[in-house]
């Protein structure tokens, strides 16, 4: 039987926290009068007593909570996909287990759902966290706005909404979960925006460092690949090529100039040992082998475009689902 509604939360060290998170959103749910739904924790590899709570949870309640321990820590994108593959929500929220996200806004998301929206993201407009988490992020959100040109305030926010035909079209590694966003923008859903209350953390420590942002800039260049050049290839190797091939160009040509003005007479000394003239060559073979690599990569995508367009971004609507 399908839920209606699916909370998919991360664990790693929170055993202080798990008890009372559910019993917050137990809370809601009887406040919004919603008895269809369920809550997946996901024990991504922690060192402290979190799988022994998360287990006589799910022993309590055995109709509300399913319980899933992955063998070692994967990091968060790969627990956020073990628990999409196992959600039966129609919609499903994702929530850091910390409770720094209060289950109380809960019914603003579902509201900001029925408005329209596809995904509806958590803004933490005044963000109770110290300097060395808030600045990163800050940063973070401006890059990742600015390339993949999805206008949101708070990207990296982990308490989200999703409605499930949304996490059905995306596959998650690395840690592309800070790019759902994006990649659900690009396939067509509507992505809105809810500010929340961010609460001052408690128990436990930050698992995150500043070495995640780096890893998240680099998974930014994926996102910016799969996104803007999936289905042209060519566009993103052959503007590279055309890039290196007008330096190359420039350089030898300015070589070639004076090597003329040397025959005319006047002496601006060889051009054989200059490092320009190496820059130029190599300017140019990049050029070719990266314009070659695109139209390889054209020829290659052919076939994967069309699997594109028929699985992912068609949406098929039949008697069954249209509202009279």
């Amino acid at each position: 039987m399908q839920k209606h509604l699916s909370f998919v939360i991360p664990v790693h060290n929170e055993e202080a926290t798990l008890k009372l998170l559910f019993e917050k959103i137990q809370i809601v749910m009887t406040q919004t009068r919603i008895d269809n739904y369920e809550v997946i924790f996901i024990d991504d590899g922690s060192r402290d007593y979190s799988w022994r709570e998360i287990i006589d949870l799910a022993r309590n309640n055995p109709k509300l909570i399913k319980a899933i321990k992955l063998r070692r820590n994967f990091g968060k994108s790969a627990a956020l996909a073990a628990g999409f593959r196992n959600s039966s929500g129609r919609i499903i929220f994702t929530l850091d287990a910390d409770l720094q996200d209060d289950p109380a806004e809960i019914p603003r998301f579902l509201d900001h759902l029925e408005l329209g929206f596809d995904l509806v993201s958590g803004w933490r407009k005044q963000r109770n966290d110290p300097i060395s988490k808030t600045l990163p992020s800050k940063l973070f959100n401006t890059v990742a706005c600015l390339v993949t040109g999805v206008q949101m305030h708070d990207m990296n926010c982990g308490f989200k909404a999703y409605r499930q035909e949304v996490l059905a079209s995306i596959k998650l590694y690395g840690e592309l979960h800070r790019y759902i966003p994006a990649l659900a923008n690009n396939l067509g859903f509507k992505i809105g925006e809810v500010v929340v209350e961010h609460h001052s953390r408690k128990h436990g420590k930050s698992n995150y460092g500043w070495e995640r942002y780096a890893r998240g800039f680099l998974d930014l260049l994926t996102v910016l690949a799969t996104t803007h050049y999936l289905q042209k290839p060519g566009h993103l190797f052959g503007g590279l090529g055309l890039f290196f091939g007008l330096i190359g160009t420039v350089s030898l040509s300015y070589l070639i100039v004076i090597w003329f003005l040397n025959l005319g007479g006047m002496n601006f000394g060889p051009i054989g040992n200059r490092p320009l003239l190496f820059f130029g060559i190599l300017c140019t073979i990049m050029s070719v082998q990266l314009i070659s690599l695109g139209i390889l990569a054209e020829l290659m995508a052919r076939n994967v475009n069309a699997d594109y367009v028929d699985k992912q971004i068609c949406e098929i609507i039949d008697d069954s689902n249209i509202d009279i």
